[in-house]
């Protein structure tokens, strides 16, 4: 049964249908015909035949009415034999269907796996051979303009779920807040979740900050939340509660910071890193999300 992860991602390009074509064409280099519109077809591509074929997702782009390419998104989590032998059967079965170029897109975030997924797969006849496009994690662009966020939203919740347990999280963050304001009350809610959740635990801390009293509303958010919380606890019951308590604290504040966009030089940030009273940078996190420079933060009243 797929998992959460694995449906956010193919929803990601459902959502926006035009998504695998642009990932195609501007991260793999691929050359695309013109097309005037991106539509999501039917994932079944069974023929009259007992095999069953269901790929996780189909578009096809359109100039006008005429169907000129397929895009077949799967996405691959885990090594799994068996899915990755139906992928040539996709191709074929599509090219029959629509009488155009077929390309496929596999989504593997996981370093080791996208190096399986890009294995080719020879299929007999001479030349006849299918070596699968993969998206990797680390070939998703990292979307830190607000205005490339408000054009394709999708692309930068990737960006978000791809580097979000970096030093740029903050960034991205920052850049797909705004957009996710100006949603409808349920999509802005989940995107959020997702959001939160797939960013790292000090950037995480510092939008709940900028959000007070916010609670995570979706099942997803709920249980991923959930599970990094344990996984804190965990490490921070290893290293020491106070030691560890100060420095989440502290990236709390630099992603906090990073979020409003205010200069870090780097003896603050020294500083900052340095810093053992939990209280001192709670409150510090607590300025950073009203303050308008790094001076009201660190030397505000107490």
């Amino acid at each position: 049964m797929p998992s959460l992860a694995h449906e956010i991602l193919v929803d990601l390009f459902k959502t926006r249908p035009s998504l695998a074509a642009e990932i195609l064409a501007e991260v793999l280099g691929i050359a695309l015909p013109a097309y005037t519109e991106a539509r999501v077809a039917s994932v079944d591509l069974t023929e009259i035949q007992p095999a069953v074929y269901r790929a996780d997702l189909v578009v096809v782009l359109y100039d006008g009415d005429v169907a000129v390419r397929v895009n077949i998104v799967e996405v691959q989590l885990g090594v799994d034999v068996k899915k990755r032998g139906s992928w040539p059967a996709y191709v074929c079965v599509a090219h029959a269907t629509y009488g155009c170029l077929v390309d496929l897109l596999v989504v593997a975030p996981d370093p080791a796996v996208a190096v399986w997924c890009a294995e080719s797969i020879p299929l007999g006849p001479p030349g006849f051979v299918l070596t699968p496009p993969v998206l990797r994690r680390e070939a998703i662009p990292v979307v830190t303009d607000p205005a490339e966020a408000g054009r394709r939203l999708e692309l930068g919740m990737l960006s978000a779920m791809a580097h979000g347990g970096t030093e740029q999280a903050g960034t991205i963050a920052g850049a797909l807040l705004p957009v996710i304001a100006g949603l409808d009350e349920e999509q802005s809610r989940f995107y959020l979740d997702v959001l939160l959740a797939s960013v790292n635990e000090a950037t995480r801390r510092a939008l709940e900050a900028m959000m007070k009293g916010y609670e995570y509303q979706s099942d997803f958010a709920k249980k991923y939340v959930a599970q990094g919380e344990a996984r804190g606890e965990a490490r921070g019951e290893a290293r020491g509660e106070a030691r560890g308590e100060a420095k989440g604290e502290a990236r709390a504040l630099l992603a906090a910071l990073r979020v409003r966009g205010i200069l870090v030089p780097d003896a603050a940030r020294e500083r900052i890193l340095a810093e053992r009273d939990p209280e001192r940078l709670e409150r510090w996190v607590e300025r950073a999300v009203v303050a308008a420079s790094l001076v009201e933060v660190l030397e505000g009243p107490s």
